[in-house]
């Protein structure tokens, strides 16, 4: 177990930039601190940046201008130090189809100068549900099964951070639980975690810190539930008794939307005014001679923000 400080800035990432020889620009001087011990998710379109700057931190690119740090470590200075630190979990399954699990992960742990541990390595193989599999070729495992092998050998080492890159692309609902719940244990443990996800609702259940990054660009860094209290907006939605063929004169002006042919009013505001004018909205539908049959609210979600924040800056 780490002992970790949740204030303290385990990875810094200044200016960070890097242009490719075809001369495609990936990043564009990002800036960004990693808390120790958090789950951070890194949310971003396919070519945002997000696998380029996970490869500069890793030590696997190099970068066109600006520095990493990791612990207070230069990565490019201290590049077996830091990377010693770190396990990735890559999108790519690359790993030698003909060695059997136990071979692959032992064999990465040692990658890293770390002494045999075999209890260590068991007690991983089976938290993945590996175990059973530790004397089967590679090339005999599943999809799912490989992508358990790659996270065994990302954690085979004892890193402090993890970067899990798209780790739960096209597996099996079964491997996505364990994978969590793994997550979660980590964590505890004080494992720092960053994430990238296409299934943006599981990184709003799990990360604590939203990173967006857009065209190489940050778009936004902020506390999870932070971020939704700032940009959510709430939605009234009014079913109505009798159809409506256009919004009442009296009820002009007041942030009012006619939907589904004319059946609904949805009335958006802000869940962080302080009056939200539901009350007396209520009143003037009801005055207007309006019965409505039902009425519900719904909240924006995290993948809502994320869409409008990539909009924004498109």
């Amino acid at each position: 177990m780490y002992g970790c400080d949740p204030m303290r800035s385990l990875i810094s990432i200044s200016r960070l930039s890097k242009t490719y020889d075809t001369g495609f620009q990936a990043l564009r001087s990002v800036d960004l601190e990693i808390r120790e011990g958090e789950i951070l998710a890194l949310l971003g379109p396919n070519g945002a940046g997000k696998t380029t700057l996970i490869g500069i931190v890793c030590g696997l690119v190099n970068p066109s201008a600006g520095s990493v740090t990791v612990d207070g470590h230069d990565v490019r200075a201290a590049y077996r130090l830091t990377r010693s630190m770190i396990g990735l979990v890559p999108q790519e399954l690359t790993t030698d189809a003909f060695s059997t699990v136990w071979a692959t992960v032992s064999f990465s742990r040692g990658l890293f100068g770390r002494k045999p541990n075999p209890a260590y390595l068991e007690r991983l193989l089976r938290d993945l549900s590996l175990w059973d599999k530790r004397d089967s070729r590679l090339i005999t495992l599943s999809g799912g099964m490989k992508r358990r092998v790659l996270i065994a050998k990302a954690l085979s080492h004892e890193p402090r951070i993890l970067f899990l890159d798209e780790p739960t692309a096209g597996v099996d609902v079964e491997l996505r639980k364990d994978m969590w719940e793994l997550v979660h244990e980590l964590r505890a443990t004080g494992v720092t975690i960053i994430l990238t996800t296409h299934y943006i609702e599981e990184a709003e259940e799990i990360a604590e810190r939203v990173a967006v990054i857009n065209r190489g660009e940050i778009v936004v860094v902020e506390d999870k539930v932070e971020l939704m209290r700032k940009l959510g907006k709430k939605q009234l939605t009014l079913d109505l008794a009798v159809p409506l063929a256009a919004l009442p004169t009296a009820l002009a002006g007041r942030g009012l939307e006619l939907g589904e042919g004319g059946t609904q009013l949805i009335y958006t505001y802000d869940t962080q005014a302080e009056h939200t004018g539901i009350p007396s909205l209520l009143g003037a539908i009801g005055a207007a001679g309006i019965e409505v049959r039902d009425l519900r609210t719904t909240q924006t979600s995290l993948e809502d923000i994320f869409v409008a924040l990539v909009r924004e800056t498109a």
